[in-house]
């Protein structure tokens, strides 16, 4: 019988299993490590009541980008139920000016050329500048958005652009959270961690050097080592 903790680790946007690959391995010893892919879904909501559909009564949660903001709903929706949480290079902060137009250029180009179109323009300034000439890595990311469809790529688009406010759960959080951020992430930015880690309870807020959005990916090795520590450590 398996008797580990459950831990959900969360993809982000046209994300899967991909992200969290050297994560998984790293923590599976210690952890029954469940990674749900929100393909098909277009709310955040809907996505963190999917997660709770699979979860026993007590759990941790790691979320990245999109993830991230599941991870803030499951908290909301089922604080009480979880145990370790992290989050790593996402936010709290509603939609932001420009933010729907910057979207809708990849939206329209999922549309008129397709998925590559969409993978071409948005990876390499999700990766740090030393990874622009990684072949391998983003070969591995084109895949994985690739095995998503338009319809996805609209519903999970339109899932970011309706969320709410959820700067006001911070103060409210009970648990030691475990904030994680590349530090060239032009999307979530550091100091956009530092801003809600300045908010939170406790805290420990970890910057991934030479990293940018996809810090999973681009400094596996150095994400499982902290999260590795962060779950194994006693609360």
């Amino acid at each position: 019988m398996n008797d580990k903790p459950v831990l959900f680790l969360l993809p982000g946007l046209m994300c899967d299993e991909a992200v969290w690959v050297d994560q998984q391995k790293a923590l599976a010893p210690y952890a029954n490590v469940i990674i749900p892919v929100f393909r098909g879904f277009d709310s955040l909501t809907d996505m963190a009541a999917y997660v709770l559909e699979q979860a026993p009564e007590q759990f941790s949660v790691a979320g990245h980008s999109m993830g991230g903001r599941v991870a803030w709903e499951l908290m909301e929706l089922a604080g009480n139920r979880i145990d370790k949480f992290a989050v790593l290079d996402s936010g709290v902060h509603p939609v932001k000016d420009g933010e729907p137009e910057k979207r809708q250029v990849l939206l329209d180009k999922a549309s008129e050329q397709g998925l590559q179109a969409v993978a071409d323009a948005w990876t390499l300034p999700m990766l740090h500048p030393l990874r622009h000439q990684d072949t391998k890595l983003i070969k591995e990311i084109h895949a994985m958005i690739l095995r998503n469809s338009v319809d996805d790529f609209y519903g999970q688009v339109k899932a970011l652009l309706e969320r709410k406010d959820q700067t006001g759960i911070l103060a409210r959080i009970e648990q030691d959270v475990l904030l994680v951020a590349g530090d060239e992430d032009s999307w979530s930015p550091p100091q956009q961690h530092q801003q809600m880690a300045e908010q939170l309870k406790r805290c420990h807020l970890e910057i991934i050097s030479d990293a940018g959005h996809m810090v999973t990916m681009e400094k596996p090795e150095a994400v499982s080592k902290i999260m590795l520590h962060w779950f194994t450590a006693a609360a």
